[in-house]
């Protein structure tokens, strides 16, 4: 192994990820504390987490100009993955999204998010050249809705709509005038609002419920229920929080959903602003180092495998905090290296790794 793939390696970015899977470990420890039936889950987060951060070094080893070549390939497992989770694949709250291997759950999903950040680097490094028209446009559209619609049919809207963000940063930064971004996302805005009536019932009921606020009934033991408490886990932090395990709001368990979507509320009732503005601008950190090492970049195709990623987190982190903070509709996207979710850790990980290797490879040119 070449030394200096390890001189460039970005040991900040890599050591920020770390803290932060180390501090989503602790949290769901304390989220999960006197709850019987959840007792573990947070040593199989820490399994996800050492498989993923060897996966990371390994592909940080592995020239990431290597994929280009297999971006079709993974693309074609991503979508056969997808369709496959329709035979075998294991339904929870009314999605199937999930394939159970031995008590082990994988969400293709999450992988496909990877898989279309390399597809879309590829295409349009290798385009970059032609004419940005609607011929080129619409090809890379193509891409992404052949593994989006069956996200979506999941149904998994959440992931769906961040597959559609990530292909339009990518155009936007390929060098699409931002005008005609703006139009696709007020096009794309109109078709939605269209269809809201062919949504599945539980999506309409979050939006309605996100409107409306929901009845007092719904409030104390419905819809609403666990936002309501989300908020008060939060208002009650305040700015240092109540301290590591002595939340009331989540040792009494009157937040529900702790562990997953609304793990943020966990840390904010906990350790309060001061604890939650440490995480964000860790978060941010490392968004920015993938902006970073995107800049430097010694290609096109790299660069963009590194926007992508960044633009990934980005989102997902906004919409979460703003889901805990009753900005947006509740969704399924998790706060990245935060929340429990082995697919989800292990993906980011993965992401994490190819943004590496493009920072260690960065001045290399075999």
């Amino acid at each position: 192994m070449r030394r200096d793939v390890w001189r460039n390696f970005d040991y900040w970015l890599f050591g920020t990820v770390v803290i932060l899977i180390l501090i989503g470990i602790a949290m769901i420890r304390s989220a999960i504390a006197g709850s019987p039936g959840l007792a573990g889950i947070e040593q199989d987060q820490a399994v996800f987490a050492v498989l993923g951060l060897i996966g990371l070094l390994v592909l940080a080893a592995i020239d990431y100009r290597y994929w280009s070549a297999l971006t079709r390939v993974m693309y074609i497992a991503a979508v056969v993955a997808l369709i496959g989770i329709y035979i075998v694949g294991e339904a929870v709250f009314g999605s199937s999204r999930w394939f159970n291997l031995g008590g082990i759950s994988i969400q293709p999903s999450e992988l496909a998010k990877i898989v279309m950040i390399l597809v879309l680097a590829d295409y349009f490094a290798r385009s970059k050249d032609k004419e940005h028209d609607l011929a080129w446009i619409g090809k890379s559209l193509l891409l992404t809705m052949g593994v989006v619609v069956w996200i979506l049919l999941q149904p998994n809207l959440s992931t769906s709509i961040l597959l559609i963000v990530i292909w339009a940063a990518m155009l936007w930064i390929s060098g699409l005038k931002i005008k005609y971004i703006l139009t696709f996302g007020l096009v794309g805005t109109v078709l939605v609002l269209g269809s809201f009536q062919f949504w599945p019932e539980y999506q309409q009921e979050r939006v309605f419920n996100f409107l409306t606020s929901g009845d007092e009934e719904d409030a104390r033991y419905g819809e609403t229920y666990n936002v309501e408490q989300a908020l008060i886990s939060i208002g009650s932090g305040g700015l240092t929080g109540q301290g590591y395990g002595q939340g009331t709001q989540i040792q009494l368990r009157f937040l529900k959903v702790r562990h997953t979507d609304f793990i943020f509320s966990v840390m904010a009732h906990e350790f309060g602003f001061v604890g939650t503005a440490v995480v964000i601008l860790m978060l941010i950190f490392v968004v920015l180092r993938c902006f970073y090492i995107a800049r430097t970049a010694s290609d096109m195709f790299g660069a963009l495998i590194a926007y992508g990623f960044g633009f990934l987190i980005f989102f997902q982190m906004s919409v979460n905090i703003g889901v805990n903070l009753r900005l947006l509709p509740v969704t399924g996207l998790t706060l990245p290296f935060i929340s429990y979710g082995g697919s989800s850790l292990f993906s980011l990980l993965v992401g994490i790794g190819l943004v590496e290797s493009v920072a260690a490879h960065r001045y290399s040119t075999d």
